[in-house]
């Protein structure tokens, strides 16, 4: 398991991850009064997104999955 949550995404992709969990939990806490389901689907995936910030980490990279455009991946 220790190798399913190494770090293994740049600086670049923490911030970006970062930016958007910020994103995500903003939008959830604007949509409050329409949903609280929306809310809530959206402020959970924004703190997963800035875990996956702090960590350094991305579940997708962690499952095998890469991007063709990634420099990194060559």
């Amino acid at each position: 398991m220790g190798k399913f949550f190494a770090p293994n995404i740049t600086r670049l992709g923490r911030i970006v991850r970062a930016v958007w969990g910020l994103a995500l939990i903003i939008a959830g806490l604007l949509l409050w009064a329409r949903s609280t389901w929306i809310c809530l689907v959206l402020v959970a995936s924004g703190a997963f997104a800035l875990y996956e910030a702090a960590r350094g980490w991305c579940v997708m990279r962690a499952c095998g999955i890469k991007r063709n455009s990634d420099p990194n991946d060559a």
